[in-house]
């Protein structure tokens, strides 16, 4: 299998779309995170969306909110289409075949599909960090702040936090593309779900209907916003609905779950 895993990286790595998606995951956060923000605390704008998180949230010992504030929405949403474009390619390019007659097995294949969006997930988590912890220190520069850091610990949890988010919804996507054996349909269901459904559920239905309120405390974009909140994270989709603990284990049941029915979908079908 580490065979496996090694080819699906050099083919991830040498995809354009991979480093598009980073590239955009990170300008979206330190645009929301940082410039926007710091636009209206500077009077520069008036009334963006962001302009009042105020001083106190882009400085460093507040970064780990900015570098997860965008996983349960944009960044998620990014980490969905690189799991698609991982695993509905192969149906799109017509590869699966001459993958599976080679040697390897499903399973195997599968496995290393799996692997590689768990890798591309904390690359993206650590290149958001580095992005966010730079941005904050510029901030604390200009600003003639001090250069407080949270401790190391909170750091790591949040780095784990991070990746568990983000690994969450490229198993969806992985799951979606070999459900629907497709790119364009998997990323267009999973957008309208990740960034339309979730969104009226929280804001219109939770307030009206209890049994949704109580839904929503299993669903897994509440569930991330939820984590991200643990950390300071501010942003739409970001309320601590549940604690850090419960978010976690629903986040991981997400994973695990995704993970064995991509698999059992792969393992019992024919591959057109």
């Amino acid at each position: 299998m580490l065979l496996d895993i090694r080819a699906e990286l050099l083919k991830q790595t040498r995809r354009p779309a991979s480093w598009l998606l980073l590239a955009v995951a990170v300008v979206l956060s330190l645009t929301f995170g940082y410039a926007v923000p710091y636009a209206g605390l500077s009077g520069a704008t008036s009334g963006p969306p962001g302009s009042n998180r105020g001083l106190a949230a882009m400085l460093p010992d507040a970064f780990l909110g900015s570098a997860l504030g965008g996983l349960p929405i944009f960044v998620g949403a990014l980490a969905l289409i690189f799991g698609v474009l991982v695993a509905g390619s192969e149906y799109g390019y017509g590869t699966w075949k001459t993958v599976l007659v080679q040697h390897p097995s499903r399973i195997a294949v599968y496995g290393a599909k799996l692997v590689t969006v768990a890798l591309a997930a904390l690359a993206v988590v650590l290149a958001l960090f580095a992005a966010t912890a730079g941005a904050s220190a510029l901030v604390a520069a200009l600003r003639d702040q001090p250069l407080t850091w949270p401790p190391v610990f909170d750091v790591v949890r949040g780095l784990g936090a991070g990746w568990l988010v983000t690994t969450m919804w490229g198993a969806l996507g992985v799951l979606l593309a070999i459900g629907l054996r497709s790119v364009a349909l998997p990323i267009g269901l999973g957008l309208v779900w990740l960034l339309a459904v979730q969104n009226l559920l929280a804001s219109i239905a939770a307030p009206l209907l209890d049994w949704v309120a109580q839904l929503q405390k299993g669903l897994p974009g509440p569930n991330a916003g939820a984590l991200a909140a643990a950390f300071g994270a501010s942003a739409p989709g970001v309320e601590p609905i549940v604690g850090s603990g419960q978010a976690a284990v629903v986040l991981a049941a997400y994973v695990v779950g995704f993970g064995v029915l991509g698999g059992w979908l792969l393992h019992r079908r024919d591959i057109a």
